[in-house]
């Protein structure tokens, strides 16, 4: 089913915009239900939705940027190509894990990235286009994101610093060329 739409497909037809951090982006929920400030411990001490939900699409063009939500995100396979994520863990340890569908390689079609975890991806495959999803609990905030200094995490992260740096190049090349495929 994925071969039968484009990237280009997807971003019209659920009406994605360009993202800071992830590709194209549209939230799809935000919980109704809040929280008021202090209900929650630091860094939650502010009022916020209950939960939160986004589509995001990430392709050669649109990469994901390195960074960190303070809430907990489970990702979610769609359709398209693998896509390899570095979670670096505060404790200093490093995970690569890949989200997609050969469940029979290991690739997961769930993830879930604790809060504070400074995370980025990579495509694998054929490296077209990976399109899933993202929820939050609690609902993310501007305030909940941080773009993360990537000289500084790959000096502590040596284990992946030259994908990081990588990465972060293909990212700074796709904001350069303006930002997306169209």
């Amino acid at each position: 089913m994925s071969d039968a739409l484009s990237y280009e497909d997807i971003i019209d037809l659920l009406e994605l915009e360009a993202n800071a951090t992830c590709g194209f982006v549209r939230i799809t929920y935000t919980s109704k239900l809040s929280f008021g400030a202090n209900a929650l411990p630091p860094p939650f001490a502010r009022s916020g939705p209950v939960g939160s939900a986004l589509y995001f699409l990430v392709t050669p063009h649109a990469p994901v940027r390195l960074h960190r939500i303070r809430n907990d995100q489970l990702y979610h396979y769609y359709l398209g190509d693998p896509l390899e994520l570095f979670l670096l863990h505060g404790d200093g340890s490093v995970e690569r894990v890949v989200v997609g569908p050969d469940l029979r390689a290991g690739q997961r079609v769930q993830l879930l990235i604790p809060g504070d975890t400074f995370h980025t991806a990579r495509l694998l495959g054929s490296g077209r286009w990976f399109f899933g999803a993202s929820t939050e609990w609690p609902g993310v905030t501007p305030q909940d994101v941080e773009i993360g200094d990537v000289d500084r995490l790959a000096t502590k992260y040596l284990s992946v610093a030259p994908e990081i740096r990588a990465i972060a190049a293909s990212v700074r090349d796709a904001l350069t060329a303006g930002g997306g495929p169209r």
